[in-house]
């Protein structure tokens, strides 16, 4: 079981990145691929004006991110026994990211915006799938709707604990859990303002440095979770 400190550190850096792509995607687009409250609102805008190029758009970007998210669980479910599966998975998507950037730089052209915005769409998917397995439902690094609502929840119960003699323990795991979905949410923004700071700097260069910065941080946990592996068997032995 993970503690809210790990959870808060996975926020960190996790939503961070979800929120730095997001604008990013913005800057170059003019399209946010995480945000799926306002797709499937704008969805019925489509629809009522009969636009089939939107609407099938939309409909595909909401699929790839359902997509992604299912790929990301299935993944988890058959590496199961592999402790760097999430690492892994980190990983991949890092490598993807930075293949789309690349791609960008050297082949840009408008006709290919929407397959671009959907391959972010899709890895969307699988990023927010990943940090929610990987806390157990406690971090979803782009929803942040569902993140300002579980912030309520958690600011509620705070308060309503202060009412009660018995309830110490509540009061303690409610704070933790607010703590955690507030780390979230501001790392969100921070990285939304970071991300089209960036964007107008490096342009494609900064997608590009995004997708090896998380490389990097899957590849540094993958060697740290393997040395701490070799020391528990060393330990074992012993």
């Amino acid at each position: 079981m993970r503690s809210h400190t790990e959870d808060r550190y996975l926020a960190l850096v996790l939503a961070t990145a979800a929120g730095i792509l997001n604008a990013m995607a913005l800057g170059a687009f003019g399209f946010l691929p995480s945000h799926m409250s306002g797709n499937v609102s704008q969805i019925s805008d489509e629809v009522a004006s009969a636009d089939t190029h939107g609407f099938l758009f939309l409909a595909t970007l909401l699929l790839v991110f359902v997509m992604g998210g299912m790929l990301a669980r299935i993944v988890v479910v058959l590496g199961q026994r592999i402790r760097t599966i999430f690492c892994l998975i980190l990983l991949a998507e890092g490598a993807a990211l930075a293949a789309v950037s690349l791609f960008e730089i050297l082949m840009y052209s408008p006709r290919f915006n929407s397959e671009v915005l959907l391959a972010l769409g899709f890895l969307m998917g699988v990023h927010n799938s990943t940090s929610t397995q990987l806390s157990n439902g406690r971090v979803r690094a782009t929803h942040v709707t569902g993140t300002l609502t579980d912030a309520g929840i958690a600011l509620g119960s705070f308060i309503s604990s202060r009412f009660s003699q018995d309830a110490a323990l509540d009061r303690r795991f409610s704070r933790k859990q607010l703590y955690t979905h507030l780390t979230t949410i501001f790392s969100f923004l921070t990285g939304c303002i970071a991300g089209l700071l960036l964007f107008d700097l490096f342009d494609f260069k900064a997608m590009l440095a995004l997708g090896l910065f998380l490389i990097m941080v899957a590849a540094s946990a993958i060697v740290m979770t393997v040395r701490t592996a070799s020391r528990l068997m060393v330990v074992k032995r012993a």
